[in-house]
Formats: structure tokens, C-alpha cells, sequence
């Protein structure tokens, strides 16, 4: 018998850029861990079981991580989805309280990066998980020698911008607006603000994009902590509640790969799949959304998220962009926090930073950075090889 799931709490770090801040994974997820047990009120006693996501740390990372918080002796679960790992512990934690196995559960996700661009399956084909994600770029555009995962993303946008007529400009304007929120954001990895020139004159990574339009690997660490309605009763949180109305996660499929396309074979089906199941579970649509936090792992990848939530008909996104219709004032307003691209990624707590972010707009906790009068968030989140994560929050 199912129960409805609540974010109670959450908590993030700084994200910082590698080897800024002498710390390692477990002292980062420490203090993000710490915050979010404290912004519920809550000890971590009460926590029945923990979802960790990292990528890059080896086998039982969450267990080291989670121990700074207390020895228990609690479940604890190791996750790895690559970009999509921290919604995926969320959803793990979710599932543990919508199933009535646990009425409190800790999800949290972090990483240690190495400074420099990501790798992404360049090297061995045959070993890759990957490899058939790069085998269609190969075969489609070759394979140069610019960063992996930009490769496939900038064949991406030139594949739209062969298609639909999209511009420079407009992919651009995405990394633009979105380092023009971080200015708001103390925890955000970057606050610098760029105009749309800086940016197109910023350094090419991978013909369209522009270093300003890419994320950046980074350290942190992320942590909400996920409970039952009977939980939220008990312990008086109602005020602090925020219900996670539905979500889903969709993986490859047919579509993914048939049309020989990067679009499709970076996740463009896998985002609209799962958006629609969002939709069709929780009776929402996109029109009642307010904020949306989404997967900009490059300003590509901004737009056709945009499609695939049905923000606007296919190949419309950069219209939309350039409209003012994605940032404040406009209809919805997407990456408050600045996003991947200005916020920082590092992989296991990129999801669950999202939901801290709606969490704190839908409680108007956001200060300088707020919607006004957000009710409802929608929080996007996708790994490459490959996992899509929607997960759709409303205020309590």
C-alpha cells in the first residue's frame, strides 16, 4: 500500500571547482547531509535508510560518506546512473516511502572531480557503455578531438540548427541567461555575469559551443531528506513540506538510436517519455509549472529539454529562449540556481541540488533568486548512456 512522499529537508554545499577547497567526498557530504537534517529539525536517528550517488569514488563511498553523520548501522545503497545519479538516489529514497518500507530516508549524492573536461567513452568502443551513443555520432559526423561528451552535444546542436534554422545566438542566450541567475546564488561554482557577444567569443569547445556554454566538472555534494505523510504529521513539518506529486525514469529505447540522430541519441525521447508519465501521474502539465531547474549540461541540451517537455513545439526551443520566456518575467523561469552550466556539475549531487532548489523557491526561501508566487517545480535530469529523471514538486 502506497504512501505519498515529502522533501522535508534539504541541504547543499558550495560547489567548487576541483582542488579549490581542501576537502574530501565525505567531508562535503558531511556538511551537505548536516544542513539538510537541520533544515527538517530532525536527527539523523530517524533516518531509517540512506540512497547515496557518486560516480567517481570507489564501491561502498556511501557508506564512508554516510557514517560522518552518525553510525546507525542503517541500509545503505551505493547508486551510480552518471549525469542522472543524484535524482536517481531521490527516487530511490522516494520509492523506500511511496512502498512503506521506511517513513525517513536520506538521499544524498556527491563527487570529487579531477580538474579538466569529462571524459565520456573516447577511448576502447568495444569496453565503452557508451559506445553505442558515440558509434552514431561517429558514423553520423566522425569522431574529432574536442572533449567526448561536448562532441556529441555540439553534433547535437548542429544537427538543430541544420533542422530547424536555429542560431549562434540563440544557443547563446541560454548560457547568458542562466550565468545572469548564478549572480544570485551563493552556492553556485561561478557568479559571473556575460552577455550574449562574451559568450559566442568565449573558446570553442566543440563547434557551436563555447567554453561559457558548457558545464564545468566540479566538487560538492547535495542531501534532502525524503518522508511519509505519516512522518510529516508526527513530527509537525507541514509547514515545511513539500510533496513530490511524481516522477519518473526512463532509459533508451528503439527511438533512441533508430534515426541515426545526437539529438535523439543524447536523450531527447528519454526526457519526453518521461515527462509525459510525469504528467499523466500526477494531472499536471507543463501549463502548471512555475520553475523548472533542467539538465543544461550544455546550452544545447537546454533547448531540446524544452521540446521534450512540451515548453514548445519541436525545434521552436530557440524562439523560446530568445523570447524571454525561460527566464524572470517570462513564463516560466528555468535554472534560477544558474544551472549546470553557471551552478556546477558535479554528477552525483547535480539531482538532488535541483530539488533543493525548487524546495527552497516553492517555500519562498529562495531570497534574491525567488520566483514570486512558485506553487509548483519541475526538476529535469539526465545521464548520458543512459537515464532520464523528471520528478514534479508542489508545494504542501
Amino acid at each position: 500500500m502506497s504512501t505519498k512522499a515529502y522533501v522535508v529537508g534539504v541541504g547543499m554545499t558550495k560547489f567548487e571547482k576541483p582542488e579549490t577547497r581542501d576537502w574530501q567526498y565525505w567531508d562535503m557530504a558531511k556538511e551537505a547531509g548536516t544542513a539538510a537534517l537541520a533544515d527538517a529539525g530532525i536527527p539523523y536517528g530517524s533516518v531509517e535508510q540512506a540512497a547515496v550517488g557518486y560516480c567517481f569514488q570507489a564501491s561502498t563511498a556511501g557508506q564512508r560518506a554516510v557514517y560522518e553523520l552518525g553510525l546507525t548501522g542503517i541500509p545503505v545503497y551505493n547508486l551510480n546512473n552518471n549525469c542522472a545519479t543524484g535524482s536517481t538516489a531521490l527516487m530511490t529514497a522516494r520509492q523506500f516511502v511511496e512502498g512503506g518500507i521506511a517513513d525517513c530516508v536520506l538521499a544524498l549524492g556527491f563527487e570529487k572531480m579531477a580538474r579538466g573536461s569529462l571524459g565520456g567513452g573516447a577511448g576502447d568502443f568495444k569496453t565503452s557503455p557508451v559506445a553505442r551513443h558515440y558509434g552514431i555520432m561517429a558514423a553520423a559526423h566522425g569522431f574529432e578531438m574536442s572533449p567526448p561528451t561536448a562532441q556529441i552535444f555540439g553534433n547535437a546542436a548542429r544537427e538543430h540548427m541544420e533542422r530547424y534554422g536555429t542560431t549562434e545566438v540563440q544557443l547563446a542566450a541560454v548560457g547568458a541567461k542562466n550565468h545572469q541567475h548564478s549572480a544570485n546564488n551563493p552556492n553556485a561554482q561561478f557568479q559571473d555575469v556575460y552577455t550574449v557577444d562574451e559568450i559566442l567569443a568565449a573558446k570553442t569547445v566543440h563547434r557551436p559551443l563555447t567554453k561559457l556554454q558548457c558545464s564545468p566538472t566540479s566538487d560538492g555534494a547535495a542531501a534532502a531528506l525524503v518522508v511519509s505523510e505519516r512522518f510529516v504529521e508526527e513530527h509537525g513539518l507541514r509547514g515545511r513540506a513539500v510533496e513530490i506529486a511524481a516522477q519518473a525514469m526512463t532509459t533508451d529505447t528503439e527511438e533512441s538510436f533508430a534515426s541515426g540522430s545526437c539529438i535523439d541519441a543524447v536523450g531527447r525521447p528519454m526526457s519526453r517519455a518521461a515527462a509525459r508519465q510525469v504528467y499523466e501521474r500526477s494531472g499536471l502539465g507543463i501549463e502548471d509549472v512555475d520553475v523548472i531547474e533542467l539538465h543544461d549540461c550544455f546550452s544545447i541540451n537546454e533547448l531540446l529539454t524544452y521540446e521534450a517537455l512540451g515548453m514548445c513545439e519541436e525545434g521552436a526551443s530557440g524562439k523560446l529562449v530568445e523570447s524571454g520566456a525561460t527566464t524572470y518575467g517570462g513564463r516560466w523561469v528555468v535554472n534560477p540556481s544558474g544551472g549546470l552550466i553557471s551552478k556546477g556539475h558535479p554528477l552525483g549531487a547535480t539531482g538532488i541540488a535541483q530539488t533543493a532548489e525548487l524546495v527552497w523557491q516553492l517555500r519562498g526561501e529562495a531570497g534574491a533568486r525567488q520566483v514570486n508566487g512558485a506553487r509548483v517545480g519541475l526538476a529535469h535530469n539526465i545521464g548520458l548512456g543512459g537515464a532520464a529523471v523528471v520528478t514534479l514538486l508542489r508545494r504542501s
